[in-house]
């Protein structure tokens, strides 16, 4: 393939616009505030991170804002996943997972619960013992609900040039269930922590811009049919385009904040206001064991705790570019990510709106590489479980900004919803479905072409 080498548009050094940090290095760069933050509110971004680095403990204790985990859980705090805000990993064998969780359903078992799915309140139906999903980890004298792990089988791909990738194939299992059989025909899904940065900048998108993206029909015939993911929010109280997570469940960062708390910690909230989290009433043991409420609001993540994790977490800043975006060789990878068809779902720039409360993501020319939509990605990638707007063989379009820095920020190189890919290249041929073409073209290139691709990746 031959790629006109094309320098970027110069905004592109600035992916977060003016709320884009400078000079981030190293193991932190994720974790700084957003540069337009105002002075006034960079006091909240810290206590939020506090908030976020917190680990809770079971109830009751003597530090009563801190209690309240589980009695079921992944994780006892929010760092504990996004370690230093950044990207998680599948667990090593005999290792507990920490970063990574398991999502289950089952198909619905008749009018009543087809009934549910089609009032679009919940995602899937879930185990009618473990619910939506794995916790890995129970408090005292509740057993953890099972554990997982992963059986990989490495398969070889020959690349044009004589160039040979290796990919590996995890098939994922549950073993020593806490509380019974599961139900006949669970699906199980696999989901490693996403990166935290530009998430306020993502919510602020208008939604017309990204609806504006979509083609669920593919009526313009180039084979990309970004779908919009419709899902309730429990924030705002109607249904909104969802935005975050691996299928778009989460509308708002508010809802994405509060799910986590719950499913992930057992932690309840003014929008999940269940202490147990996500025990079912099939675990009685659980649903009736001492929570952390506050006496005054009756949930365990107050409202002021619960609004500066969402501070927070929407001011992760992300980091400039550094010198290598503009070197020859990311500069032609520019051309040849475009011309082989992957901006057509990694869409590069949107234009943040108004917001009168958030001007700190106002008005932002933002470069996320993201068009925050559904795709088909082919029978490689998928889970075979539908959830929300989501089918078995969709995800959503992760941004690309910052993944160049992964190594630093996380301490290791996997990607993917699942974190088989253990390199970008890999997790390019793993695409299929709607990007099959942009996939092949990659794979037919030339293998100085392919560093190029790469280098342009590792430069966002």
């Amino acid at each position: 393939m031959v790629a006109r080498d094309t320098a970027p548009d110069p905004a592109e050094r600035l992916p977060g616009g003016a709320a884009t940090v400078l000079n981030a290095a190293g193991a932190t760069a994720f974790s700084l505030p957003s540069a337009t933050l105002p002075f006034e509110r960079g006091f909240d971004f810290r206590v939020g991170d506090g908030v976020f680095r917190r680990l809770w403990v079971s109830a009751p204790a003597s530090v009563t804002s801190s209690d309240g985990l589980g009695p079921l859980y992944n994780a006892r705090g929010c760092q504990s996943c996004h370690l230093r805000d950044g990207r998680g990993r599948p667990p090593e064998a005999g290792e507990a997972a920490s970063s990574l969780l398991i999502r289950l359903s089952i198909l619905p078992r008749g009018p009543a619960e087809e009934a549910l799915l089609a009032a679009q309140r919940v995602p899937a139906i879930g185990d009618p013992t473990y619910g939506l999903q794995l916790q890995t980890f129970g408090i005292q004298g509740h057993p953890a609900e099972g554990q997982v792990v992963i059986d990989w089988t490495e398969e070889a791909v020959h690349l044009a040039g004589g160039e040979v990738a290796r990919l590996r194939r995890p098939a994922f299992r549950i073993e020593n269930p806490g509380y019974g059989p599961f139900a006949p025909g669970l699906m199980i899904s696999p989901r490693i922590a996403p990166p935290m940065i530009g998430l306020g900048l993502l919510e602020a998108i208008p939604e017309a811009e990204i609806l504006a993206g979509a083609d669920p029909d593919d009526r313009d015939g180039d084979g990309i049919s970004g779908r919009a993911a419709r899902v309730w929010s429990n924030a705002v109280g109607r249904m909104m385009l969802g935005r975050f997570g691996w299928k778009a469940l989460a509308p708002t960062m508010a809802d994405q904040v509060a799910d986590a708390f719950a499913a992930d910690m057992g932690l309840s909230t003014r929008l999940h206001r269940g202490g147990f989290g996500e025990c079912t009433e099939a675990q009685t043991a659980c649903r009736a064991a001492i929570d952390g409420a506050d006496p005054r609001e009756g949930v365990e993540v107050t409202d002021r705790l619960f609004d500066l994790v969402v501070h927070y977490a929407r001011n992760l800043a992300v980091p400039a570019r550094g010198a290598d975006a503009d070197a020859a060789q990311a500069r032609q990878g520019r051309a040849l990510f475009r011309d082989a068809g992957c901006s057509a779902c990694h869409r590069p720039g949107f234009t943040t709106g108004a917001l009168p409360d958030r001007p700190e993501h106002s008005g932002q020319r933002i470069w996320p590489y993201s068009d925050l939509l559904l795709h088909d990605m082919g029978e490689g990638l998928a889970d075979r479980r539908p959830e929300g707007a989501a089918s078995g063989t969709e995800w959503r379009t992760p941004p690309l900004w910052g993944i160049g820095r992964t190594r630093a920020v996380s301490g290791h190189t996997q990607f993917l919803h699942d974190g088989r890919a253990r390199t970008l290249l890999e997790a390019i041929l793993w695409h299929g479905g709607e990007a099959q073409r942009a996939r092949d073209a990659v794979a037919a290139m030339a293998p100085a072409d392919r560093a190029a691709l790469i280098a342009f990746l590792e430069s966002l």
